[in-house]
């Protein structure tokens, strides 16, 4: 009769080596000048499946950005060389990266080191200290929700085309170059034209129930929406949320 605990232990070792498969095409970027963060988030991503890169400054993390393509970058603001808010712009900047997801990782907690995060290109904001289930839970939140909108069809509304199988936006016959989380958020908008959508349903629907952001962070990407779209088009509704009107 077979050894139901041996066959109790090789299913769950199945199981776990099966999982991790399904997560190794997935690769990430860990920038950051302190060695021992370097090496317990590294651990911890490998351990859940990610293919996994680290870079110790900005130069070596632009660097290996653009040898390794990853599917998210987790930068550190205060870094050598070339610190993280720089090397965030330099990345947006570069079309081979323009799919790649930025969080940034940082003890920097006030309210401006945030906002300037968010206008560089970054799609979160995480402060340090933060515990690794929390780091693995929005790491999980952002890759899920960004497949989740490459599932959703082209949409062309008046002079507006967003076409998410190619990553791009079109507005006027000019074409527009949107970080991720921008793209997302106007295409959440853009899905129900004339919709108002609440606050919670545009965290909800963009960042996920795993992420913690706050009101900030929706107007800063909304007022750099209106800034390369038109004011106009992305309207405010006072006490409830925001909507795109044709």
């Amino acid at each position: 009769m077979p050894d139901l605990c041996h066959l109790h232990v090789n299913f769950a070792s199945n199981f776990l080596y099966a999982n991790l498969n399904m997560k190794t095409e997935i690769k990430i970027l860990i920038a950051d000048d302190d060695p021992d963060i370097l090496e317990f988030i590294s651990y911890n991503l490998k351990y859940e499946g990610y293919q996994v890169f680290t870079a110790a400054n900005g130069q070596e993390a632009l660097k290996t950005a653009i040898a390794k393509h990853p599917d998210l970058i987790i930068l550190d603001v205060m870094m050598p060389l070339m610190d993280g808010l720089e090397t965030c712009q330099k990345i947006r900047k570069n079309d081979q990266l323009k799919d790649t997801l930025i969080v940034f990782l940082t003890a920097r907690s006030d309210d401006y080191s945030h906002i300037a995060g968010l206008e560089a290109g970054a799609d979160d904001y995480i402060v340090k200290p933060v515990k690794v289930s929390l780091l693995l839970s929005k790491v999980k939140s952002l890759l899920r929700r960004t497949k989740t909108m490459e599932q959703v069809p082209k949409t062309e509304i008046g002079e507006l085309i967003i076409d998410r199988e190619k990553y791009s936006v079109t507005f006027n016959g000019e074409d527009k170059i949107l970080p991720r989380k921008e793209f997302e958020l106007l295409s959440f908008l853009a899905s129900k034209p004339g919709k108002v959508f609440t606050r919670e349903e545009i965290l909800t629907g963009v960042w996920g129930n795993d992420i913690i952001v706050g009101d900030r962070t929706i107007d800063v990407h909304i007022r750099k929406l209106r800034e390369k779209l038109s004011p106009e088009h992305i309207k405010t509704i006072k006490g409830v949320g925001y909507k795109y009107e044709p």
